[in-house]
């Protein structure tokens, strides 16, 4: 059981993301806490996320980073024992609120997942089944735009043009999760969370999830998850570090990675743990 008053110590000793900036702050969280049954998880994150911008969200295993990411677009919810309390507004509306459909909170903020998990349906239909579920083509025309759109904008369509019938399960690692991507992009996200979407593929397929997330956020806001520092000094232009559920630090990437205001942040970037 984890010492509640050292954990309080150290909530009180982390500051607010609370930096002003000329950036819009598409999703803001604050005094967060998350609970599984009676472990706390997560102690009053107070965290910024601003329009097209990557933000990582770095630390070691166990950390709360992707705790927090599934609060972000309620996925938490899914767990029985879970219980998410505080506030997260997403552009300035709480998405807690009973009025909230979440169904579509999820169209808005998509998700892609640490392991490729394509559908078991052909590499058009993982594509088009956001889309024909809410409804966003009203004629096969339109929804094979949506399709051929979604796999450019995944950097997909050149591999994919031509076997657009066979299964998605057939492609590569790389290809499966682009295709993932693919499928999150179709129903015009926002915001699109990445939970470690590259620890199980190569470094060429690696090489080019990152180099489309990069691409992407010209039209997406994007939070993702790593344990990649090298991968969240690459992509990301804000950089979150969580110890022990606790928000330690937040900073623009450049500075995080050359002057961390934290010790705790110093020592997980030079591994002394982690």
């Amino acid at each position: 059981m984890l010492d509640m008053s050292i954990a309080n110590l150290d909530v009180a000793a982390t500051p607010a993301d609370t930096e002003t900036s000329a950036q819009t702050v598409k999703i803001s969280s604050r005094e967060v806490d998350v609970f599984y049954g009676d472990k706390q998880a997560l102690f009053s994150i107070n965290l910024d996320v601003r329009e097209n911008m990557v933000t990582a969200l770095i630390g070691p295993s166990g950390c709360g980073k992707s705790t927090f990411l599934r609060c972000l677009n309620r996925m938490n919810d899914t767990i029985d024992i879970c219980r998410v309390s505080g506030e997260i507004r997403l552009d300035g509306v709480d998405i807690h609120d009973p009025q909230i459909d979440v169904v579509e909170l999820r169209a808005r903020v998509g998700m892609v997942f640490q392991k490729p998990n394509p559908f078991p349906k052909s590499i058009y239909d993982n594509v088009a089944y956001g889309a024909r579920i809410h409804g966003l083509a009203r004629t096969k025309p339109e929804l094979d735009e949506i399709v051929e759109t979604s796999l450019q904008k995944a950097g997909l369509l050149g591999e994919v043009r031509d076997r657009l019938d066979e299964p998605g399960t057939g492609l590569s690692g790389g290809q499966q999760q682009r295709l993932c991507i693919a499928r999150a992009i179709a129903v015009s996200p926002e915001v699109i969370l990445m939970d470690e979407p590259c620890s199980a593929l190569d470094p060429i397929a690696t090489a080019k999830v990152e180099e489309l997330i990069s691409e992407l956020r010209t039209n997406y806001t994007i939070v993702i998850v790593t344990h990649s520092m090298q991968q969240a000094a690459r992509v990301s232009q804000r950089t979150a570090m969580f110890h022990l559920g606790i928000l330690v630090e937040v900073n623009d990437t450049d500075r995080m990675f050359t002057n961390p205001d934290d010790e705790r942040t110093r020592d997980y970037i030079t591994g002394r743990y982690g």
